[in-house]
């Protein structure tokens, strides 16, 4: 079993970046999903993660 971990800004990008990886024909095994939130100045910042385990 093997892992990969996605990181990205916005829920979109994380969208593509799994749906590419995915598209190579791996056997996915489980995905795990994580949003955290925190303030920047005065600005929100959003951080999406997944971890993809697969065969």
């Amino acid at each position: 079993m093997k892992v990969k971990v996605f990181d990205e800004g916005h829920e979109k990008d994380l969208e593509a970046s799994i749906n590419e990886f995915l598209s190579s024909g791996v056997k996915v095994v489980d995905i795990k999903f994580s949003v955290s939130t925190s303030v920047f100045s005065e600005e929100q910042v959003y951080c999406f993660s997944a971890l993809v385990l697969y065969e």
